[in-house]
């Protein structure tokens, strides 16, 4: 799946506002910065606003239905007063930026984060939208992988800490069952 670079930034912060969304206000100028949202000033009232627009999406990537989840996303673009803008700037060609002038972090959010996933649906793809696999984790994360079989939200981290659980899991087996056969075994 080709997605264009400001879909692919606006999937980013979906993911990164559902996995580690701001608590404060300090936190909320942190991922402003991090994802290189110029067009907002953060402030106070914005964090409260942030956090349910975060619960939505949450809501969006565990729909049960892409008709569900199609209505959540058409509710965030609604209320977010979606405006599309064409956009050049930052080294990138002609774009489409769907805040409106003058648009809260939520509502640039929301607007952005929504219409990347309304995206992925129209195309078909909403089941890239997943969780992450490992039992402790939960992080959401879109599988943008051709083959489309990532099942952790990192493999370096929850991926690779199963697989190392598992590996041990089969030498502590193996050790058992060759200690059950005895010596005669191990001749």
């Amino acid at each position: 799946m080709q997605i264009n670079h400001d879909t692919k930034a606006a999937l980013d912060s979906v993911v990164d506002l559902l996995n580690a969304g701001p608590q404060d206000l300090a936190e909320l100028r942190s991922f402003v910065a991090r994802h290189g949202i110029t067009s907002v000033v953060p402030r106070e009232r914005d964090v409260a606003a942030v956090r349910s627009v975060r619960e939505r999406f949450g809501q969006v990537f565990d729909a049960e239905s892409t008709a569900e989840a199609a209505r959540l996303i058409n509710e965030l673009v609604a209320e977010a007063g979606t405006t599309p803008q064409l956009s050049a700037h930052d080294g990138y060609d002609w774009h489409v930026h769907y805040f409106a002038p003058g648009a809260s972090v939520a509502e640039n959010l929301a607007a952005d984060g929504a219409m990347a996933l309304a995206f992925l649906l129209v195309a078909g793809e909403r089941d890239r939208l997943r969780r992450c696999q490992a039992p402790d984790c939960g992080h959401a994360f879109v599988d943008l992988s051709r083959n489309r079989s990532r099942r952790y939200c990192d493999g370096r981290t929850c991926g690779n800490r199963l697989h190392v659980a598992a590996y041990r899991a089969r030498r502590r087996g193996a050790e058992t069952e060759a200690e059950a056969a005895g010596p005669a075994a191990k001749v």
